[in-house]
């Protein structure tokens, strides 16, 4: 299967590489020279066999639009878009009317995998009509962990962006709790090696799970995390997780709190938001701050 694939970043890139193991033809676009198959979106679409089939790995927001809008001035009628990044599933939904009124069909994934994801494979929640799905079939077959979990068919277009948005809420609550639970146990005098119980943990416990290996593996780089700044960003994801329970008055106490520590954190040092930055930059390769000297 031909696809083109704009945006080579961090994930972008290793999914390129994914999709080539598995067989496949990728041409990439990326405005960086030193990755990118082909110097412009023009010349990447005239390389594809039509029906054409596109993938957009790019930010959410103005650059997500601005590439579905150019997209949809050289596409034709037959093809279709699959926004891969992090978008709000509203705009999933003004995307897919835009281009479907030019006969191109949309598909939202929200994909899950971070740096990981190119020997890991990536987890794939898939918004959108089932006859443009299903022409993505070995894409996402190529994309997804070997076994039968792995990838869903969430529902109609924007399911998919709602569901990994949910997912990354879920997500902010777990980091938060290890978070909370390694800074009281750093502070405690009769607890002496705090890294060594985390380690504890990761057989046999209730509370084991691949985030806590990360966390294990930062505090084995910095095993007091004293070499960051304990800052911790929000992607836009916890935000929209918040409001949307809000519209629909479901209470999400935990994501919302943890949400709200973040926030916290841009206003002093905070140790919690130290352990929350490592386990951001172990699983998704996120910048760290550096602590001040």
């Amino acid at each position: 299967m031909q696809l083109g694939l704009i945006g080579l970043g961090k994930m972008g890139g290793n999914m390129r590489e994914r999709i080539r193991r598995a067989g496949h033809t990728v041409i990439g676009y990326d405005r960086n020279p030193d990755v990118t198959d082909v110097s412009s979106l023009a010349e990447l679409v005239e390389g594809l066999q039509a029906p054409r089939v596109v993938w957009v790995m790019v930010p959410a927001g103005a650059a997500t639009q601005s590439v579905v809008d150019e997209l949809g001035g050289l596409l034709e009628a037959g093809d279709t878009v699959v926004d891969g990044g992090n978008s709000r599933w509203t705009d999933d939904e003004k995307h897919a009317r835009e281009l479907g009124a030019k006969g191109i069909g949309f598909v939202d994934a929200g994909v899950s995998g971070g740096v990981w994801g190119l020997e890991n494979g990536y987890a794939l929640m898939v918004g959108g009509e089932q006859e443009h799905v299903d022409r993505l079939r070995p894409v996402f077959d190529a994309l997804k962990p070997e076994g039968p979990y792995g990838y869903v068919h969430a529902g109609k277009v924007g399911a998919g962006h709602f569901s990994k948005m949910v997912h990354n809420g879920i997500e902010y609550a777990m980091m938060q709790a290890y978070a909370e639970g390694w800074e009281l146990l750093e502070k405690v005098d009769s607890v002496t090696d705090v890294r060594e119980v985390f380690r504890s943990w990761q057989e046999g416990t209730v509370i084991r799970s691949w985030l806590l290996d990360l966390a294990v593996d930062a505090l084995d780089e910095d095993e007091h995390l004293d070499k960051l700044r304990g800052y911790a960003q929000d992607s836009g994801e916890g935000r929209w997780t918040v409001e949307a329970a809000i519209d629909n008055a479901v209470p999400l106490p935990a994501i919302t709190a943890s949400l709200f520590a973040r926030f916290a954190s841009r206003q002093e040092d905070s140790p919690q938001m130290k352990m929350i930055a490592a386990l951001r930059n172990q699983f998704g390769g996120h910048a760290v701050e550096s602590a001040k000297q």
